[in-house]
């Protein structure tokens, strides 16, 4: 057998307006109305387009006191909250180690000019070529490497020079660059 589920009278709608203005919460009225559930009674709030509270913070709200009540003499206290200084960021790390490249001079030698037919469009593309790009994206002229590329890796072993740096090497450059 199913119980009879009271329905939201006018009775019990003005006991929830009542109930609502003295700031009690969606269970407590619920409770004292009898027969209805705390969404429920949040649910025909929102459908009587009551206005909203915001939970009051400290000690009027541990002891179920409105900020209204509180004694004139008594001080309400004031956080102040500084502002967290930001951890410094992580350093990059490459998902799979740089392969063991001879290191290179100081001085590093100029690129090595391709010749034009490696070059290659993004249809010519295939999985063994470097996929470096080259020149501006957005310029009809622009192109790949095409180069054979290291197997396991997206470059040929000139860009993937440029590419993959050892760990001491890219600190050093960090250095330089005014980085910590």
């Amino acid at each position: 057998m199913t119980e009879a589920v009271p329905s939201w009278t006018d009775e019990r709608v003005e006991l929830l307006r009542r109930l609502w203005d003295d700031g009690l919460s969606a269970s407590q009225i619920a409770l004292q109305i009898g027969g209805v559930s705390r969404n429920a009674v949040i649910g025909k709030v929102h459908r009587l387009g009551l206005a909203g509270r915001v939970k009051p913070i400290g000690p009027a709200a541990a002891q179920g006191r409105r900020k209204d009540d509180l004694p004139a003499e008594v001080e309400v206290e004031t956080l102040v909250v500084e502002e967290p200084t930001l951890p410094e960021p992580p350093a990059i790390v490459a998902h799979r180690p740089a392969p063991n490249f001879p290191l290179r001079p100081s001085p590093a030698p100029e690129p090595v000019a391709l010749a034009v037919s490696e070059r290659v469009t993004i249809m010519d593309l295939r999985d063994s070529m470097c996929r470096w790009p080259m020149g501006d994206p957005t310029s009809p002229e622009f192109r790949f490497c095409g180069a054979r590329s290291i197997t396991g890796l997206p470059y040929c072993t000139q860009h993937a020079q440029v590419a993959y740096q050892p760990a001491a090497e890219r600190k050093r450059d960090r250095r330089v660059a005014g980085f910590r």
